[in-house]
């Protein structure tokens, strides 16, 4: 789109009409001597004197190209400019952190796929988590893995593509075959701490029970809570496993208490879409989106063309100028 940014530029364009109805016509003042005998002088010269002031006559390119330049000048001071297609850049309203379990009973194959075959329970969680991420489109996201460690599997992004990929290549027991589930939480706590999202969401799923993290996960879902943080539990497979597959429902619960956030069960993979649909309408997409137009300046067109005017006016008149001298010296 093609528009000024000083329109009221215009305005000027009267202004030489003002100066010459206003401002009193230029005249110039010379020295002259009074000769006795001046007649016979312009006489022998061949030169017929003239009373009075002199005033010099404009030729007719004088009136067609001072306005125009002047037009021109003007156009340029108005600033035109061609205004780009829009750029919109999305901001995100919301950081998403997704905490994955990749402890050894992930890897227990009591999940169905679409086909009804048996799937292990990491990979149920990763189709489900796919769809999941498509529909979070705007949020940041993050991934933590834990197993007997927590690790940050992926910093907070926009680029869910990679996020999904990252994701994809995690196994069970690749963090080793424990469950720190406070050392999850700790961990999402402190990447927090750059974050700058008003909505910070935590999405901890788990099919265990901590196996002993440096600070108890009730005590660290209390700090997120005091870091504004929501998290919300989903707990995954067979609530009458033992051992290290042992459910502790109780905790996840209390988690979820403490920070305003729901806790769901899932003992199939239906559930577990469910679950997410759940998650996805209780932390809706909310986003911010910031439109630039890029300006593109084009005074200099109008600008380049006055002075080419004038300049080829004036090479014009220096033309004929000599020309005419030329051709009275051969007269």
């Amino acid at each position: 789109m093609f528009e000024f940014d000083i329109p009221w530029a215009f305005a000027l364009l009267p202004a030489p009409l003002l100066v010459w109805w206003l401002l009193p016509a230029y005249r110039e003042q010379r020295e002259s001597v009074r000769v006795p005998f001046f007649e016979s002088v312009a006489a022998a010269t061949g030169v017929e004197p003239t009373r009075g002031g002199v005033q010099a006559r404009r030729n007719v390119l004088q009136w067609i190209v001072a306005p125009l330049a002047w037009i021109l000048v003007v156009t340029a001071l108005a600033r035109p400019q061609y205004v780009e297609p829009p750029i919109e850049k999305i901001e995100s309203a919301r950081d998403l952190m997704l905490a994955v379990d990749l402890s050894g009973s992930m890897d227990t194959r009591d999940m169905l796929d679409a086909e009804g075959n048996r799937i292990q329970r990491l990979d149920a969680v990763k189709l489900v988590l796919d769809d999941f991420i498509a529909r979070r489109e705007g949020d940041r996201l993050a991934v933590v893995v834990f197993g007997n460690q927590a690790f940050l599997q992926v910093p907070f992004t926009q680029d869910h593509d990679l996020v999904r990929q990252l994701l994809d290549q995690t196994r069970p027991r690749l963090a080793g075959p424990q469950t720190m589930i406070g050392d999850a939480i700790g961990l999402t706590i402190k990447t927090f701490e750059r974050s700058v999202a008003e909505d910070r969401v935590l999405v901890l799923l788990t099919d265990g029970n901590d196996s002993g993290s440096k600070v108890p996960p009730k005590k660290t879902a209390e700090i997120a809570a005091d870091n504004d943080m929501t998290i919300h539990t989903v707990a995954v497979g067979d609530p009458a496993s033992s051992g290290e597959g042992e459910m502790d429902l109780e905790t996840l619960q209390a988690i979820a208490d403490a920070t305003g956030g729901e806790a769901f069960r899932a003992d199939d993979r239906e559930q577990l879409e469910e679950i997410y649909r759940r998650i996805d309408a209780l932390t809706p997409v909310d986003v911010e989106t910031i439109s630039y137009r890029p300006t593109r300046p084009l005074y200099h067109w109008p600008l380049g063309g006055a002075l080419l005017l004038i300049l080829g006016y004036q090479l014009l008149v220096g033309t004929v100028q000599a020309v005419r001298a030329i051709g009275a010296r051969h007269a």
